[in-house]
């Protein structure tokens, strides 16, 4: 069965295991998807993740989700860019997330990067997802 959004499929994987509050959660591999929970561990989201070969089937992902006195370190997920409408941002575009306090992550010529990072680099490109 083909995905026609993977990322939305991977950060509603990620909403609800934390709903859940499951220490691991699975979903399968990719590399764009590798790329996007390397922002989330290097901005602190998510503990971490490892690629495990299953028998005959696709590579998994299990994700390490992290938790503070109980409570999810992801509170909110809102997916900008969508496989039927893409939003793109230049680096003078950019909004705060929460006052500074989440990230957006974006698609970018450099590769997949969190807004700081971005605005560092001076460029722009397709806005992703935002995290708080």
């Amino acid at each position: 069965m083909s995905l026609s959004d993977p990322l939305g499929d991977m950060l509603t994987r990620i909403r609800n295991g934390q709903m859940a509050n499951l220490a691991v959660i699975e979903c399968p591999a990719s590399s764009f998807r590798k790329r996007v929970l390397e922002v989330l561990k290097s901005e602190g989201y998510i503990r971490g993740f490892s690629e495990t070969q299953m028998t005959k089937c696709q590579p998994v992902l299990q994700i390490e989700l992290k938790y503070h006195d109980g409570k999810g370190a992801i509170c909110q997920v809102e997916r900008v860019s969508k496989p039927g409408r893409r939003v793109y941002a230049g680096v003078k575009d950019f909004t705060r997330v929460f006052n500074g306090l989440g990230i957006s992550i974006l698609s970018t010529p450099r590769g997949v990067l969190s807004d700081n990072e971005a605005r560092a680099q001076n460029v722009g490109g397709e806005v992703l997802c935002r995290i708080f």
